[in-house]
């Protein structure tokens, strides 16, 4: 019979582990965590205990249980237009600016990075601001025409289940409830069954990639603007610094970030100068210090 309990040296592997590979750190309270979430797949593997569970995955040359454990860990808690203010930065002030940037030949493209995008209500919440951006500018006379396809939209996580279901573009009735606004459902979404299907225009404007926060932001190229919300707060002080550290040399000149409505950069990096508007904060880049 599996021993469903773990003990302080098992946890201390386990959380090492965990943290060496997704960047999670847990604290001494935190046991209960690794109990509840990898307690059935320490059965599936045929593990009798969490110690036996964890030298198991260790010496496993393959990632599949990695990649398991990844995403039993990993927290993806998500909504649609979470918190409102990012997206009211985005529609009313960010997006003219670069609309006029495009017009006037001063970026040929813009590329947003959606960051620990989880199933994809993040990256599709931009990709749909923008396109009602796009339209409006149109309707308006506005010349030349900015479109959706001078945008492009990387959306990662380390996840691969929660990259599978964001590809999928597919969402049961709870998921639509969660922050999705009548209009938006109305508009960009067509009901199947007991699923909504987003229209296939957003999700084209959407590029999906298995990324771990631990790794080179380079090899992702340039960004003018980065969704980086509700997930460096997992991490520790130390990884948190490298994160932003490399974000900032990613990040065009005057490029913006926006963290999570209880997030801050106090102490962690001074690469970057905090703004308002209307309520809500957001970062601009503002030198490539090394």
């Amino acid at each position: 019979m599996p021993n469903a309990a773990i003990t302080t040296d098992e946890f201390k592997l386990l959380r090492g582990y965990i943290e060496k590979h997704c960047g999670i750190s847990l604290g001494d309270e935190k046991a209960y965590l690794i109990e509840t979430r990898l307690l059935k797949l320490m059965i599936e593997n045929g593990c009798e205990t969490f110690g036996a569970f964890y030298r198991m995955a260790a010496e496993q040359r393959e990632d599949t249980l990695r990649e398991k454990i990844i995403d039993a860990m990993t927290t993806n808690e998500t909504l649609w237009f979470r918190d409102a203010h990012p997206y009211t930065i985005l529609r009313e002030q960010l997006l003219p600016a670069f609309a006029a940037d495009l017009r006037a030949g001063r970026r040929g493209r813009i590329r947003i990075w959606s960051a620990a995008c989880s199933t994809g209500q993040e990256p599709y919440s931009i990709a749909m601001t923008i396109h009602e951006f796009c339209e409006q500018q149109a309707a308006q006379g506005i010349r030349p025409a900015v479109t959706p396809h001078f945008f492009e939209i990387l959306a990662t996580d380390i996840s691969p289940s929660a990259l599978f279901l964001a590809s999928a573009a597919r969402y049961d009735q709870l998921s639509m409830n969660r922050g999705l606004p009548d209009s938006y459902r109305n508009r960009y979404f067509k009901a199947n069954g007991r699923v909504w299907e987003l229209d296939p225009a957003i999700r084209r404007m959407v590029t999906f990639k298995k990324f771990n926060l631990q790794d080179s932001i380079s090899a992702l190229g340039g960004f003018d603007l980065c969704f980086l919300r509700y997930v460096c707060i997992y991490f520790s002080e130390a990884l948190k610094r490298m994160i932003f550290h490399n974000l900032a040399s990613a990040l065009a000149p005057s490029g913006c970030l926006f963290l999570g409505a209880s997030e801050s950069l106090m102490g962690l990096c001074s690469q970057f100068k905090s703004l308002e508007y209307n309520g809500g904060r957001y970062y601009q880049h503002i030198s490539h210090l090394s």
